[in-house]
């Protein structure tokens, strides 16, 4: 490309040499913008990078000028500010849906939106080994594919599996019809919540999904539906553990405000019983897993009404409380 070609290129390096090589801590002088410019094949002089530098700044980059010990031109306000890069990294690395190599790579991307010094902070602070990761590669492909089904109102098809002792998928018979609502993300996973002909409104875990196809013939939405909040869905549904609904009425301990509030959000109507207690009333879906939560608890949680999963709830401990024996117990 012939010099005066190049030229034209000028601006467009400055404005990476700032993006990716500068901060407050790492002003750049206009000697080395020029050295910078030179070894793109662009010869420059230093009044004709002042007024470069006016040109972004009309064009609303937020560069600032350090006259202190450390001179030098750089950019002060980006699209993302550090502490917000950092929240990022560590939702990446945190995550069981991603895969290890995934969130590599997300990290790296994540990094180019910060200068390649503070790129070098976000990088240290990842830990991503030591994470219990999803095993399938695909699973933001399959979320993309979701949401666009729900996007654009269309029923799908699909195969579900489940692994194996050998390590192995192993799907479970026929191919899967459902009307898509909302994606939930609970417990580190996500889950479709969805309508099928035979279970009606159920969900799936995400990644032992396969084979996703939009059939183009529009979604099924049952009354049921328009009322479906997925924040609510993912809060009464333990584990995502289907179970019957019912209206659960509570009893805990003031100790544990912070942990019910936590689960059932913060417009948790709260009743007092008694100077130590309170009651609430929360519709659930009756399972193992909010068998198990309750139990956690111990003598601090009771359950209440309706009566049906009181005695559901005794009959699922009794047999593992008469598993141990008094003898048994460590003096």
């Amino acid at each position: 490309m012939a010099r005066s070609e190049r030229n034209k290129l000028k601006l467009l390096y400055l404005k990476q040499l700032l993006e990716e090589q500068s901060d407050e801590n790492h002003p750049l002088t206009a000697q080395k913008i020029l050295d910078y410019l030179s070894e793109h094949g662009i010869q420059a002089e230093r009044k004709a990078i002042y007024h470069d530098i006016a040109c972004l700044q009309e064009f609303g980059m937020d560069i600032l000028h350090e006259s202190g010990k450390v001179r030098g031109y750089y950019l002060a306000a980006r699209e993302f500010e550090l502490p917000e890069l950092k929240l990022l990294v560590d939702a990446v690395q945190s995550s069981r849906f991603l895969t290890s190599k995934k969130s590599w790579e997300l990290i790296e991307k994540l990094g180019r939106l910060a200068s390649t010094h503070q790129a070098g902070s976000l990088k240290r602070q990842v830990v991503v080994s030591g994470r219990v990761k999803t095993m399938v590669e695909s699973i933001y492909y399959l979320v993309d594919q979701l949401q666009e089904a729900i996007l654009q109102n269309s029923r799908i098809t699909f195969r579900y599996f489940e692994w194996g002792m050998d390590g192995k998928r192993h799907f479970r018979p026929g191919v899967y019809e459902a009307s898509p609502y909302a994606l939930v993300w609970d417990n580190e996973n996500y889950y479709l919540v969805a309508h099928t002909a035979r279970h009606g409104i159920t969900h799936y875990r995400v990644d032992k999904m396969a084979e996703i196809r939009a059939t183009g013939q529009p979604r099924r939405i049952v009354p049921a539906a328009k009322k479906l909040s997925a924040a609510s869905y993912g809060r009464n549904i333990f584990g995502m553990y289907q179970g019957e609904p019912a209206q659960v009425r509570m009893r805990f301990h003031r100790r544990l405000v912070g942990v019910v509030l936590d689960r059932f959000g913060p417009d948790t109507m709260l009743i007092p019983d008694g100077p130590d207690h309170f009651t609430f009333t929360m519709e659930i879906a009756v399972s193992p897993t909010f068998f198990g939560w309750m139990a956690g608890f111990g003598a601090d949680a009771r359950i209440l009404s309706p009566e049906w999963v009181v005695n559901e709830y005794l009959l699922l401990v009794a047999p593992s409380v008469n598993q141990y024996r008094l003898e048994d117990l460590a003096d």
